[in-house]
C-alpha cells in the first residue's frame, strides 16, 4: 500500500499560498477519485484505489516544518512502508511549474522533507517536487503569499501533471517515474490517468 501525502500548512489563511501546493495536489487528486478525506487527530485521511492498489491519501494537520510527525504516525496507523510513502510539495529551488520525481535524496532546505527525514530516520521515500520560483525579496514571505493569477494557471497544469505522475508511480514504481517526468510542464503530454 502507498501513502500519498501532500505538504502544506493548515488553516484557511494558509490555503492558497505557495506553500501549500502539496495540499492542493492531494485535495485534486482526491476529488478526480471522488473521495472525501475523514479527520484523526494529526492528519486527514483517506483510502483509494489507483490502478487496481490500496492506498492512503493524507494532509498532515500540523505545520509544514513538523510535517514527519503526521507522517510518521500515518504510516505506523496503516503500517506503510518507508519507501512506498510518496511526499509531494513545493520547492522554491525549481523554476515555477518544474515537476521533478526523486527518490533516496537530500531535503533540498525544504523543513517539511528535512521534517520527515529527521522521523522516519531516512530519505528512502519518493518525493515529487513543484517548482513554484523564488520571486524576489524574502522566501519565507514569497512561499506564505498567494500566487498570482498567472502563477495558478501554471501551477494548476503542473498539478495535473502530477496526478499522472502519482498513478504511474504506484502502478511502475519510482524508477520508471522519474524518467517519464522529469522535464518542463510546458513539454507535450500523452499520457493520461485511468482510474
Amino acid at each position: 500500500m502507498h501513502l500519498i501525502v501532500g505538504l502544506g500548512n493548515p488553516g484557511g489563511e494558509y490555503k492558497y499560498t505557495r506553500h501549500n501546493v502539496g495540499f492542493t495536489a492531494v485535495d485534486t487528486l482526491a476529488k478526480k477519485l471522488a473521495v472525501k478525506f475523514r479527520r484523526r487527530k494529526d492528519y486527514l485521511w483517506v483510502k483509494a484505489i489507483i490502478q487496481g492498489k490500496p492506498v492512503v491519501i493524507a494532509k498532515p494537520r500540523k505545520f509544514v516544518n513538523l510535517s514527519g510527525k503526521a507522517v510518521r504516525k500515518i504510516a505506523i496507523d496503516f503500517g506503510i512502508e518507508n519507501e512506498k510513502i510518496v511526499v509531494i510539495h513545493d520547492d522554491a529551488d525549481l523554476p515555477l511549474g518544474t515537476l521533478r520525481v526523486k527518490k533516496n535524496s537530500s531535503s533540498g532546505g525544504h523543513k517539511g522533507v528535512e521534517s520527515i527525514i529527521q522521523e522516519l530516520g531516512t530519505r528512502d521515500f519518493p518525493r515529487i517536487r513543484i517548482g513554484i520560483g523564488r520571486g524576489t525579496g524574502n522566501l519565507k514571505d514569497y512561499v506564505l503569499s498567494e500566487s498570482s493569477l498567472s502563477e495558478k494557471k501554471v501551477i494548476k497544469e503542473a498539478i495535473k501533471i502530477c496526478l499522472d505522475a502519482i498513478f504511474r508511480l504506484v502502478k511502475k514504481g519510482v524508477d520508471e517515474t522519474m524518467l517519464i517526468f522529469n522535464r518542463r510542464v510546458k513539454e507535450p503530454r500523452n499520457l493520461k490517468i485511468k482510474v
